[in-house]
């Protein structure tokens, strides 16, 4: 007995590692790409609107798409459905760049969403199922590895906008890459069937009165990253005048500093409690948001992002921890919560585009400071994300679920 609990001891570390690795490969895709989309926002000849409406629909993919990842995994087993998810996501990475006009821009972000989406699905619910066997928290960590890769795949795209390279080459050879050590890492993750006779879980949940101010919460945060991800490299461009390579770093500024909240969020958390920790970071964004808007010189606006990035980074995790101990049915309520952060994260990207072609993308970035003070009087309702037992059910669960979102995230 004593070496079967040792082997399934190495057997589920080793899950954890995998499943880490498959989450550091999805950012890096992500990280990749957002790196270089003023070169993509060039090549396809598309003004800032233009490409505010081409950012929402990998969001719109992603939900359309979200719902099949469960089918998937149940018909074909988790280590298989992850495997075929993740390279369909790695490898939509090659076309954004390839699209020479916006109809077409839209169509492969479309692809590229819908396979983000349902690649999340699968792996975060590979990583929870880790976590339940594991006995103790490690989705922080998980998505704080969600954040290195996307700072090492903007990394990348930095190293190669400044060098001026072809963006479709670029992400072609990156694609292929990580599409291999995608599916090294698959091999090491829990191969989970579902029984013939189980049920699917609801596509859709409408959330509960308990769980919209929550979700508020969440919608100001997904807000905030999904607007400084996709727009801090052509905000630097387009406001400050900055070199393709120096803009493209804004980005890595912003991974970084989300990568490593992430990481350390946990423990955070646990010294000063969840309220303390959003309205701290809410001040921080804010700070931040103010910097950004009013930044002489590029240096002072790619601060800015950080101290955003900095702020925001244990949002989301925060708002769904409380919503699944909010109202009778935790399960209810995350979904609901996930749906209200995730429409953020759908309209982000044009509403900054749209308020830019109408004003200017100093005022687009005016409402994001907006949002993110927004944190500050809102945390409150964060209360019931400290630890302790959750509300149940018949059929509930106060286990944490996956977020059917990716970490626009995390």
């Amino acid at each position: 007995m004593p070496t079967q609990v040792a082997y399934d001891k190495r057997r589920l570390t080793r899950a954890r590692y995998a499943v880490a690795a498959v989450f550091c490969v999805h950012g890096a895709v992500t990280g990749s790409f957002a790196t270089r989309i003023p070169w993509i926002q060039d090549h396809a000849g598309v003004s800032a609107g233009q490409l505010g409406l081409a950012l929402a629909f990998p969001a719109i993919g992603a939900s359309l798409a979200m719902p099949l990842a469960g089918a998937v995994s149940h018909r074909y087993g988790a280590r298989t459905a992850l495997r075929g998810l993740l390279a369909l996501w790695t490898l939509s990475l090659a076309l954004p760049a390839l699209s020479p006009h916006v109809y077409a821009l839209c169509a492969t972000l479309f692809v590229y969403g819908a396979a983000a989406g349902m690649s999340d699905v699968a792996m975060n619910a590979l990583g929870v199922e880790v976590e339940n066997r594991l006995d103790r928290s490690i989705m922080s960590g998980l998505h704080g590895m969600w954040s290195v890769g996307a700072l090492l795949g903007s990394a990348a795209g930095t190293v190669a906008a400044h060098l001026g390279s072809d963006a479709r080459l670029h992400h072609l050879l990156a694609s292929a890459a990580l599409t291999v050590v995608g599916l090294l890492a698959c091999q090491g993750v829990l191969d989970l069937r579902g029984s013939a006779d189980e049920e699917p879980p609801p596509r859709f949940a409408l959330p509960p009165k308990s769980a919209v101010v929550i979700g508020a919460i969440g919608f100001c945060g997904v807000f905030a990253e999904g607007a400084s991800l996709d727009w801090s490299a052509v905000y630097l461009r387009d406001v400050l005048g900055t070199s393709a390579g120096l803009a493209a770093a804004s980005t890595t500024a912003f991974a970084l500093t989300m990568a490593v909240a992430r990481l350390a969020g946990d423990r955070v958390v646990d010294r000063f409690g969840p309220v303390r920790t959003v309205r701290a970071g809410g001040v921080l964004a804010t700070a931040g948001g103010v910097l950004v808007v009013l930044a002489p010189h590029p240096a002072a606006a790619m601060a800015g992002f950080g101290c955003i990035g900095l702020g925001i980074a244990v949002v989301v995790p925060l708002a769904f921890a409380a919503a699944g101990r909010s109202g009778t049915n935790p399960s209810q309520s995350i979904a609901g919560v996930a749906t209200i952060t995730y429409t953020s994260g759908l309209i982000a990207p044009s509403a900054i585009g749209g308020i830019a072609d109408l004003t200017s993308l100093v005022v687009s970035f005016g409402l994001v400071t907006v949002l993110a003070f927004g944190l500050v009087p809102g945390a409150g309702v964060l209360r019931g994300s400290a630890r302790g037992p959750a509300p149940t059910a018949p059929g509930a669960s106060g286990a944490q679920a996956p977020a059917p979102a990716p970490d626009l995230r995390a």
